[in-house]
C-alpha cells in the first residue's frame, strides 16, 4: 500500500497523527501532516484506513502500490 498527504488540503488537524503515530507525525512548523512511512507495512493498514477516513481536509489517500522487486519496503 501507499499513503499520500495533498500537502495543498492538509489544515493541520492531526487526526491522522492520532489513528496512525507510526506512519504520519505533525510538523509544528509548517503546520501540516508529515508521512513518515510512505509505504507501511500491511499490519498498519486498519491504522491508516482510520486516519484516511477521519482526516477532515480530506487530504490523505491509500493507494495499492504495485511492489517493486528493487524495493525492499513494498
Amino acid at each position: 500500500m501507499r499513503v499520500a498527504a495533498d500537502l495543498d488540503l492538509c489544515q493541520g488537524h492531526a487526526e491522522c497523527v492520532e489513528e496512525a503515530p507510526t506512519v504520519f507525525a505533525y510538523d509544528e512548523q509548517t503546520r501540516q501532516v508529515d508521512v513518515l512511512q510512505e509505504h507501511p507495512e500491511e499490519s498498519l493498514r486498519d491504522q491508516v484506513k482510520a486516519a484516511v477516513a477521519y482526516c477532515p481536509a480530506m487530504a490523505l489517500s491509500l493507494t495499492h502500490a504495485l511492489a517493486d522487486p528493487t524495493n525492499e519496503d513494498d
